[in-house]
C-alpha cells in the first residue's frame, strides 16, 4: 500500500469517527459552528453574538439553552442588537430587569427544529405567512421574500431577515437574525 492510499484512508478513517468537521458546519462570526455542539457551546464562540451570549447569561436562560431540546433560536447579531434605542440592552441587562430580558430572548425561541426547508415548507402550507408559537407564549410569523429569503415578523411589527440558515446544534438549529425580535 503506497503513502497516498495510506493517506486516504487515514483521512476516511478521520471523517468517520467526526474527529474532522463535518460538511455541514457553518461559519458564524469567524468561527465553526460544530453540528456535535449545542446552542450555547457555538454561540460563545461567534464574534457577531457577544451581545446575545451576555444577554442570555443575565437571564439565566445558559442551563435551558444546553437542555436537550430541540430548540430553533433566531439568533441577533450584535449590530441587530446596536440597533435599539441607545442604552437598552445596559439597562435589559440589570437583574431588575430580568423578567423582561428573559421575555425578549425566550420570544426568540422557538420549540422543535425548523431549519429553511421546514419553515419555506410551513409558509407555503399556510399560503404565504406561517406563524410559530415561541417558548415566551408569544408568535413569529414567516414569509418568503423572493425564493431563497425568509423573514420574521413579530408581534410588535419589527421585521427581521435571516442572514445564515441552518446552523445545526446537537440540540436544534439556530438561524442567525438581523434585527431583534420585540414580543407584545
Amino acid at each position: 500500500m503506497n503513502k497516498l492510499t495510506q493517506a486516504l484512508i487515514f483521512s476516511a478513517a478521520l471523517a468517520t469517527t467526526g474527529l474532522v468537521a463535518a460538511a455541514d458546519t457553518v461559519m458564524v462570526g469567524g468561527q465553526s459552528m460544530f453540528p456535535t455542539k449545542d446552542i450555547v457551546d457555538n454561540a460563545v464562540n461567534s464574534a457577531d453574538h457577544t451581545t446575545l451570549v451576555t444577554a442570555v447569561k443575565a437571564a439565566g436562560l445558559v442551563d435551558t439553552l444546553k437542555g436537550k431540546g430541540p430548540f430553533t433560536v433566531f439568533a441577533p447579531t450584535n449590530a441587530a442588537f446596536a440597533k435599539l434605542p441607545a442604552g437598552t440592552v445596559d439597562s435589559l441587562v440589570k437583574p431588575e430587569n430580568k423578567p423582561t430580558l428573559t421575555k425578549i430572548l425566550t420570544y426568540h425561541v422557538v420549540a422543535g427544529k425548523y431549519d429553511f426547508n421546514a419553515l419555506a415548507s410551513a409558509i407555503q402550507q399556510h399560503a404565504g405567512m406561517a406563524e410559530l408559537p415561541t417558548v415566551s407564549g408569544g408568535k413569529l410569523m414567516f414569509m418568503m421574500n423572493g425564493a431563497h429569503n425568509i423573514q420574521v415578523k413579530d408581534e410588535s411589527g419589527n421585521v427581521a431577515s435571516i442572514s445564515t440558515y441552518d446552523v445545526y446544534q446537537s440540540n436544534g438549529v439556530i438561524n442567525v437574525i438581523d434585527t431583534v425580535l420585540i414580543p407584545k
